[in-house]
């Protein structure tokens, strides 16, 4: 497959070791994976800006993508250079200080290729060593040198013919490279996988749809269902370097809205599994939605942290899930902790004492259609919540928005959309956005910002006392941390479904949002 690399200056020295990911929170004029740190944070201990003085904010460069698509980008910064991710498969290396184009590689896609229920989008790179590391919509991984652009490696992850493609942002850790997939809706067999850093060897492959003889293929009932099971992996997953371990949320099922074809619960999908990071094997799992019939994805960003729950301290993975409720569970173990609903459901009474939801009568597909919140799109969905262990919030970028869910019939086609009916967002007075700040020991609301829309972009949290965030209509703004009283605002001129970074150049504070096809960095 060719691509083609634009070069205009070659970027000043850049290595990033294990060890300085691992340190990343020490570091915080950079910004060194996606969600900031290994424990999914996204939160910056700069304080230059505050409350006091975040009205001030102004433009200080913008970046023009080539091509019109979504920007989804996730920068990554360090040693001078800011790296972002173009639709529909583009890596830009980017001078700190200006904005200016140092390098560009483009991969050259299939003319074949078609995008079965995903878009033509990219999250983000990866950083580890001397190489920036990136998924194409063609389900390659490639590595490219950090300073030149220059194509390292290059490896065939799965059969894009077949509806497989990667989005994500990959995650690297200690030599290995880790990535998810997407291709849910075509009726894949998902997995998660690791590849050596330096040569782009598979090490490992876990599949998120167990096999004969594997622990959860039981809950497959119908023969050959877990053929065509989805469980795609599509959003980046978080590590705990003590313990070794990587957590990673799993799609829907398929196909999405008729359970007919696959009675059971379909594990892992809707499910958050915890993997030993040498050998892949599966050390946890706990699934959120069984037999899920909504398309709500458990791949939401899980969060690391230690709390108090119900009075005793706990090191915790949390997550604020798609279904509309927020999770904690231990993640040593993945004993559920807690379950409270943080967004408007209507389709489940609550959960019992194991976390499992407690389902309403006729809240499933139909062919009529049925009415439920939360929508398709969930409660919330692959945008990045933040996290304060200062003030220990959760701030999280909340949908509330319903569907009419219909239930059809579902044939599978290799390559095809193998969904089992469809849905309607409904999208009048009634859908809304915000986002809320929750107790995180609690998952009680603190505060809440009303948005006029359900929202496409994540938070990022800072130690000066200040939330960042987007709307769908290009408003970029502050919040008050504390109270969530809005200090200032910029409209982009462009919709906006990524998510916000800071880092220093020459240091000052700076913080970095994609917005239309458009990167702004603003300071003082």
């Amino acid at each position: 497959m060719r691509a083609f690399l634009f070069l205009i200056c070659v970027a000043a020295s850049a290595q990033v070791p294990y060890q300085r990911i691992v340190k990343a929170s020490s570091e915080p004029g950079s910004w060194l994976t996606y969600s900031g740190n290994y424990e999914a944070h996204r939160f910056s201990p700069l304080a230059q800006l505050t409350p006091a003085n975040v009205a001030g904010m102004k433009t200080v460069w913008t970046y023009q993508a080539h091509e019109a698509g979504r920007f989804e980008t996730t920068p990554l910064v360090f040693d001078g250079a800011m790296y972002v991710t173009e639709p529909p498969t583009v890596v830009a290396a980017l001078d700190l200080k200006t904005g200016r184009r140092l390098w560009r590689w483009e991969r050259s896609l299939p003319r074949d290729l078609q995008t079965i229920g995903f878009g033509r989008v990219n999250r983000g790179v990866a950083a580890l060593g001397d190489m920036v590391y990136v998924g194409t919509l063609d389900a390659h991984l490639v590595a490219l040198d950090a300073k030149s652009g220059a194509v390292r490696w290059d490896a065939e992850v799965a059969d894009y013919k077949t509806g497989h493609c990667i989005t994500l942002a990959p995650l690297a850790i200690d030599g290995k490279i880790i990535t998810g997939i997407s291709g849910g809706e075509a009726g894949i067999r998902g997995f998660i996988d690791a590849y050596d850093a330096k040569t782009g060897k598979r090490l490992w492959r876990f599949w998120t749809i167990p096999g004969p003889g594997e622990p959860g293929f039981d809950s497959w009932k119908a023969e050959g269902s877990w053929k065509t099971g989805g469980g795609s992996t599509w959003v980046t997953g978080s590590y705990d370097p003590e313990q070794k371990l990587i957590y990673w949320g799993i799609g829907n099922p398929g196909p999405d809205w008729n359970g007919d074809p696959r009675p059971g619960d379909n594990l892992y999908t809707c499910s958050l599994v915890a993997l030993d990071a040498e050998t892949g094997k599966l050390k946890w799992h706990f699934q959120f939605t069984p037999h899920d019939t909504h398309d709500w994805d458990a791949t939401e960003i899980p969060v690391l942290l230690d709390a108090v729950v119900r009075g005793k301290p706990r090191k915790v993975v949390a997550m604020a899930n798609r279904n509309g409720f927020f999770y904690l569970l231990d993640r040593t173990t993945g004993e559920f902790l807690s379950g409270t609903p943080y967004a408007k459901q209507t389709w489940a009474k609550g959960l019992d004492d194991s976390g499992r939801p407690m389902v309403l009568p006729n809240t499933e597909p139909s062919e009529a259609g049925t009415l439920l919140w939360p929508s398709l799109q969930g409660s919330t969905n692959w945008f990045s919540p933040s996290y304060d262990a200062g003030r220990k919030q959760f701030y999280v970028a909340v949908r509330e928005m319903s569907s009419i869910y219909y239930k059809g019939e579902a044939e599978y086609k290799p390559g095809t959309f193998f969904a089992g009916g469809g849905e309607r967002a409904l999208n009048g007075d009634d859908a809304w956005g915000a986002i809320r700040a929750l107790d995180v020991s609690t998952g009680k609301k603190k505060w809440e910002f009303k948005l006029q829309s359900p929202p496409w972009v994540g938070v990022l949290s800072t130690a000066g006392g200040l939330v960042f965030g987007g709307s769908e209509e290009g408003n970029f703004y502050a919040l008050d941390a504390t109270t969530g009283k809005p200090l200032w605002d910029f409209q982009t001129g462009g919709s906006m479904a990524s998510n916000p970074i800071s880092f220093t150049i020459d240091g000052k504070q700076r913080v970095a949002i994609a917005a239309g096809h458009v990167i702004f960095v603003f300071g003082l």
